[in-house]
Parts: C-alpha cells; structure tokens; sequence
C-alpha cells in the first residue's frame, strides 16, 4: 500500500490547500457513508493540486471505489431513470478519473487497466435529459483527457465551464493537448474497443457540444495513419463515418455552429486523403460543402476556410472530365 504521508513537497502554489484535508478526503473515498462529500471536495480540487492523480492512483482502494461510483448506475441507464443527483456525484467520480487520464505519470497505467471500458455504456445512452447529456460529455470529457490532452492550434476549441450547466461545470473541464508520446497507444486502444460507433451515435443525437467532441476525437483518430486507414479498411466503415458526417452538415445548414463545423470538415479533408475514400467522396461529399451555404457562418474562420479549399480540391485533382469540364463518372 502507497502511504500518502510520503508525497512530493508541497508546492508554493499549493500553501492554501490544506494538504492534510486532501488526504482525509482520499481516504473517505473508501467509505459508502463518506464518499459523496469526498468526491465534490476532491473534484474541486483537481485544478489546484497537480499531483492529484498520482494520489488517487496509488492509495489503497481509490479508483475500485471510482469505479464502484460507474457500476452503482448502471442500473439507472435501462430505463432511463437517472436523476439529476445521480448524475452530479458520478460525473464528480468521472472528474477525478479524467485527472487519472490526464497525468503523465498515470496515464498508461489507465489504459492498460481498461478503464475507459468501463465508460462506454454511458456513451450508449439516448436519453436527451440533462443528466445523461451531462454524463455522456463528461465521458467523453474522460476519453479526450486520456488521449489529446492540451489544446493545439487546429484541435479542439477550448470548453470553458461557460458552456456548461452548473451541474457538469466541475466535471467536464476539457483541455488538453493534442499531440503527445504514446498518443498510438492511445489510438490503438480507441480502434481495438469500437469507440467509433459510439461516437458516431452522439455525432448523430446529442446536443451541440457532445457532438463537438466526439467529432473531436474521430479527428484525432482520423488524423492518425493507423485510424485513417481502419476506418478507410472496409466499404461499411466508410460508408457509415460518411452518412453521419453528411447528415451532420445537413443540420449544420439548418442550426449552424462554427466550431463544430471546423472538426467536421477536418474530417472530410482527412478522409480525402485516402485514395479509395476521396473516390467515394467525390460522389456524397454534401453539396452544402461545395457551395456558399457556409460562407456568412465561416466568414472570420480562415483555417476552416483554407481546410474546405483544400477539400474541393483534394476532390478535383485527377478526376476525369469531358470537354466541358463536366466530371465524368468512374469507369
């Protein structure tokens, strides 16, 4: 057993945090009487104290008590039965896992302990209530954090607590960076457990920012040689990233939102990068994409602006035309 009394130093930053509380509060985690007020204290916390993860790691019982948390409402999934205070005490659970998935010093041990598995029925969930909405983005919130942990230039749009409810506020903070040493690991990890389906559902169903963020990580995935090159593999793959992409661009036409947008013609632009998929894509890439249906909503975004060129050009190189520059179908 870790003993907690031989952490790191306490750093200058850290002299409000009453380090003693957080190891009181720790060890509370391991008890059913104490737990809830422990994890609202902690994921308070998590911000402040950077050695956080390690803690929770490597203190005897924690993440079996966080993971308890997820197993208790599973039976609240199917019916649909979870309340909102259900909901607040896991995504405070799912808080501090997101801290575990987050560390560099915690992260591969994360993932090699499968943890994430153990989400995935929470991103099955179709229930448009506010507590699954928020359940199923701090989730998502969890994945992001264990691969792509800091914000980069073309990743995703930082999500401030702004854009969310009270209730997920404390629990679905997500930053993090885009690039990173083991993110294969990672990738390899998301392709090996169908993380695609259930991303593509809330692509499909949920709100605004749950689609931003699974959109998010399918980019990522994309983005990879590997995951471009799964995803491309079969005809069935393609075909369904394709029709949930196309219908996202549909409703984007209807109820624009630009940082939504971004990612998925990020995605679009990726998959023209393969030979077989910039083919098919020739044939379904939405006509909204071709003509000036977005142009008021992307009119100060340069980058999506240049990706979108870039797209229809991807498309146009190398298709055969007849004389009056009419492409002319595959042979």
């Amino acid at each position: 057993m870790h003993s907690l009394a031989t952490a790191a130093p306490v750093p200058t930053a850290l002299a409000q945090v009453d380090r003693e509380k957080i190891y009181q509060w720790i060890n509370e985690l391991s008890s059913p009487e104490t737990r809830e007020n422990a994890l609202l204290e902690l994921s308070k916390k998590r911000e402040s104290v950077p050695d956080l993860a390690p803690m929770l790691w490597h203190s005897f019982g924690t993440i079996a008590a966080l993971l308890q948390e997820i197993v208790n409402i599973y039976p609240s999934i199917n019916p649909p039965t979870l309340t909102a205070h259900q909901s607040n005490r896991v995504c405070n659970a799912l808080a501090l896992l997101q801290c575990v998935a987050s560390h560099p010093e915690t992260r591969s041990a994360f993932l090699a302990a499968h943890i994430p598995l153990f989400l995935y029925p929470f991103l099955h969930t179709v229930s448009k209530t506010r507590p699954f909405e928020y359940l199923r983005l701090t989730s998502l919130g969890v994945i992001v954090e264990t691969g792509f942990h800091h914000v980069g230039q073309a990743g995703l749009e930082l999500l401030t607590s702004s854009d969310l409810p009270t209730l997920a506020s404390q629990s679905a903070g997500i930053t993090g960076a885009l690039v990173k040493t083991d993110e294969q690991e990672v990738i390899n990890f998301l392709l090996t457990t169908e993380i695609i389906p259930l991303c593509l559902r809330i692509m499909e169903s949920g709100s605004e920012l749950s689609k931003t963020v699974a959109t998010f990580i399918l980019q990522k995935i994309l983005l990879d040689d590997t995951g471009l090159a799964y995803i491309c593999q079969t005809y069935e793959r393609f075909s369904h990233v394709a029709m949930i992409l196309g219908k996202m661009v549909l409703q984007l036409s209807k109820e624009p939102s630009a940082r939504l947008l971004k990612h998925v013609v990020r995605c679009y632009l990726r998959l023209s990068d393969n030979p077989r998929a910039r083919e098919a894509l020739r044939q379904c890439l939405p006509d909204q994409l071709k003509d000036t249906t977005f142009a008021q909503v992307l009119k100060d975004d340069t980058t999506t602006k240049r990706w979108l060129a870039q797209l229809v050009k991807n498309l146009q190189e190398g298709q055969v035309t007849d004389p009056r520059g009419i492409p002319l179908p595959p042979q």
